[in-house]
């Protein structure tokens, strides 16, 4: 061989190396590549703790599934939020109030479901631009406004209920008209395996990949890291701060809606605690997936990852026969790691960008 091919072996062989370095810096920056492992390494965990016990049976994978569904939907609207630099407490009290409306105009007045799931629409909308408009027009942490809209929300829920009926739940959804229709969109069962796997996992996924697209293919995910990085700044650049930021927190309060139409049709019932603590669960998963506390900074995808995690836990506690006391414990914890992660990734993604 002569020096100039051995130069331009070597050469070859360092631009492969470099390519490689490259490819593998991009992928460490991602914001769901934490979820992403810590999803598989839960998964291998459970498949040998609790593998004879039916976690890797068809039927346990849609048990975890189901769990991971409904806080996901929730968890990839928040994400969106979040990246925009706003928290919303009040989507628990949303997914009472609005599975409330759907069964109180149904059951106790006798409407058409499908006249009763727009009602709750609107309501759910109107909760999304009150929290949007305030956190905007006062400058007060979306923290302290959404929080007080959790307990105003969750107080009319309880007081007209108990006002309306006498009661705190509401039953008896599967007589009601237009329910069978409505159990078809939001509560049926798809046969895999021999296991019924709920149709909520596919709007799940469904708009995971639309708030994927939205993130990463439209101006308006542009507008949302612009608005959660620097507000002011894509403020001077020509973005609408106040439209962006308003459109975000309906989207989570539409989420909740979603959540509490499918509860309230797979349950046949409502109730006016229902949705308690799931802000909370959601904003956990969304830090998991890999979003920055302080917006401007994350993706869908994490926390997708970051609902199948806690659905993993959830469900794997009970199969590995485990004191279900722990899942408190480990949920802390992994939200402890997950934020050092995020510090440490964020840190890394901001070095490679100079």
């Amino acid at each position: 061989m002569t020096m100039p091919q051995a130069e331009a072996t070597r050469s070859g062989a360092e631009d492969d190396r470099l390519l490689s370095s490259s490819v593998l810096s991009r992928l460490m920056v991602r914001p769901e590549m934490g979820a992403l492992v810590g999803a598989l390494a839960i998964w291998i965990y459970f498949a040998i703790v609790a593998g004879d016990s039916g976690f890797l049976t068809a039927g346990g994978t849609a048990t975890y599934l189901e769990v991971a569904a409904q806080l996901g939907i929730l968890a990839v609207a928040v994400s969106l939020l979040m990246i925009g630099g706003e928290f919303d407490l009040s989507i628990g009290s949303v997914i009472g109030a609005a599975g409330m409306i759907v069964a109180l105009l149904s059951v106790e007045y006798g409407w058409n479901i499908w006249f009763a799931i727009p009602v709750a629409v609107v309501a759910s909308v109107f909760v999304g631009l009150v929290n949007g408009v305030l956190v905007i027009r006062t400058g007060l942490p979306s923290f302290i406004i959404t929080l007080s809209m959790l307990f105003i929300v969750r107080g009319l829920t309880i007081a007209l209920t108990r006002k309306a009926t006498g009661r705190t739940n509401v039953g008896g959804m599967r007589e009601v008209a237009g329910y069978d229709l409505a159990e078809q969109v939001f509560a049926s069962r798809i046969e895999i395996g021999g296991a019924g796997f709920p149709i909520s996992i596919a709007w799940w996924l469904g708009l995971t990949a639309l708030a994927t697209w939205l993130l990463l293919r439209t101006s308006f995910g542009n507008w949302t890291f612009g608005v959660g990085g620097n507000p002011q700044a894509a403020r001077n650049l020509g973005v609408p701060v106040f439209r962006v930021k308003v459109v975000l927190f309906v989207l989570a309060a539409l989420a909740g809606c979603l959540v509490a139409i499918i509860q309230v049709v797979s349950s046949t019932g409502a109730d006016v605690l229902r949705g308690q603590q799931q802000e909370f669960y959601a904003i956990i998963a969304v830090v998991i997936g890999g979003t920055l506390l302080t917006g401007g900074y994350g993706s869908a995808i994490g926390a997708a990852l970051g609902a199948l995690i806690f659905g993993m836990v959830r469900q794997g506690i009970v199969f590995a026969g485990y004191d279900a006391d722990w899942f408190q414990v480990f949920l802390g914890g992994m939200l402890l790691i997950a934020v050092l992660i995020n510090r440490f990734v964020r840190s890394r993604a901001m070095e490679s960008r100079r």
